[in-house]
């Protein structure tokens, strides 16, 4: 595939990925697997999504897309457009990150080429879920391991 797109999420049961814009779980072990798989990357994130990490990631490119023209924040290169955001992620990397929440997540993932998912075996009360995606024929998975309650995935979408 010539022009990647991974996107990374983590989700609990019913695909719950944030409540009250925040995750609902914390788990060391599957923020370190983020950090790891997205260094040196550019990651793609919404304004509530950036808002709720709190600081720029470091050694990565942070890109926001927002809604509000006059929006700024430091250390985050800020979109209104989220095709002119991934067009400037692309500049500086061959496969840039969508990283949340979950308005993005649903714009993006027809174009999405692989995916990084992080399943969390356990029921969370929820606002904001990563939206429905066919599971049989459109992807391959590439990669699973079982840590805890939690399987790491690597699929990447067949052509």
């Amino acid at each position: 595939m010539s022009e990647q797109l991974a996107l990374m999420v983590a989700y609990a049961q019913d695909r719950i990925i944030g409540n009250g814009n925040d995750i609902p779980w914390h788990y060391p072990e599957d923020f370190k697997h983020f950090k790891t798989t997205t260094m040196g990357h550019a990651l793609i994130m919404g304004r509530l999504t950036c808002e709720s990490i709190g600081r720029p990631l470091p050694g990565r490119r942070n890109i926001l897309v927002t809604r509000q023209a006059d929006y700024q924040a430091l250390g985050y290169e800020v979109f209104t457009d989220l095709d002119a955001a991934l067009a400037a992620a692309r500049e500086t990397d061959d496969m840039p990150f969508i990283c949340g929440g979950g308005n993005i997540y649903k714009q993006m993932l027809p174009q999405v080429t692989r995916m990084f998912i992080s399943e969390i075996d356990i029921a969370v009360e929820g606002d904001t879920v990563f939206p429905e995606w066919e599971t049989d024929t459109s992807w391959q998975e590439i990669s699973s391991r079982r840590s805890d309650c939690i399987t790491y995935r690597e699929l990447e979408r067949r052509l």
